[in-house]
């Protein structure tokens, strides 16, 4: 199910691909019984090509991935989490339109401070 731009991830290259990636990233957990998912993937597709190479989306396929599924405890298929240099900044659950993903990628991206 993963599109041609995403990058696949494993449980034996999680770490490499994205706790030490150098950019933001997000992985997309699906699973190929899960209706939504492939919808979803489509769309993260098209995002990862209109967004470039300052965010890295990749996808893990849930059956084939337990270690890293239970480790982030991921219950519900699509799930994205969202990692900024190794540490989890965001999760969505859920399909969302493409538009919704797009600010939701923008907002993860950005630091957060607590100047207001």
């Amino acid at each position: 199910m993963p599109a041609e731009p995403l990058l696949t991830v494993t449980d034996e290259t999680f770490a490499a691909l994205v706790l030490n990636s150098p950019v933001p990233t997000i992985v997309d957990f699906w699973a190929a019984w899960c209706p939504p998912c492939g919808p979803m993937t489509r769309v993260l597709a098209e995002l990862a090509t209109e967004l470039g190479p300052g965010v890295r989306i990749t996808t893990l396929d849930v059956d084939t991935n337990p270690r890293t599924t239970l480790e982030y405890r991921v219950h519900s298929m699509p799930t994205l989490l969202f990692f900024t240099a190794g540490t989890l900044t965001n999760t969505l659950i859920g399909a969302r339109p493409k538009s919704l993903l797009r600010q939701t990628i923008h907002t993860a991206q950005t630091p957060y401070t607590n100047a207001n």
